[in-house]
């Protein structure tokens, strides 16, 4: 049976729900220990079988963190924020053969044009090129080709 995820996070401080729908269109709460602060304009991608959620902010701060969800153990683990990117919104996120990449988006005064390359087995991070980097810009979208990410 597959499970689907869907993360619903509020503005407000005070709530962040998650949910997994499964293929009969039923259901259940998920464990929210551990999850990452409510925010927006985030990106999530899937592993093949964990969730990332990276970035995003809550009209307030600009975050650099994120989480690791396992749907088997309904548990999240937090991203490592060491060589993490700077907090930013409006970025993109790809999936590659085991990395995910996270380039551009916008911190209110900054257009990136620099992300970060985040191994989730070992939760570390690696610093993007910017040699002949596209110029930062927010709002943007990405693909994976298999070989390249193109924004």
């Amino acid at each position: 049976m597959k499970k689907f995820i869907l993360v619903i996070s509020f503005l407000s401080l005070f709530f962040s729900f998650a949910y997994s729908i499964y293929a009969q269109d039923s259901w259940s709460s998920t464990s929210t220990s551990n999850s990452p602060s409510p925010r927006y304009e985030h990106t999530a991608t899937w592993t093949g079988s964990k969730m990332v959620v990276w970035g995003g902010w809550d009209l307030v701060s600009f975050f650099n963190t994120g989480g690791i969800y396992d749907p088997v153990a309904d548990s999240w683990t937090p991203t490592s924020i060491t060589n993490a990117p700077s907090g930013r919104f409006l970025h993109t996120a790809v999936w590659t053969s085991g990395k995910m990449i996270v380039w551009g988006g916008f911190n209110n005064s900054t257009y990136f044009n620099t992300g970060g390359i985040l191994e989730p087995v070992s939760n570390t991070w690696t610093a993007t090129s910017t040699t002949n980097a596209p110029a930062g810009r927010d709002g943007h979208t990405a693909v994976w080709t298999g070989s390249n990410m193109i924004v």
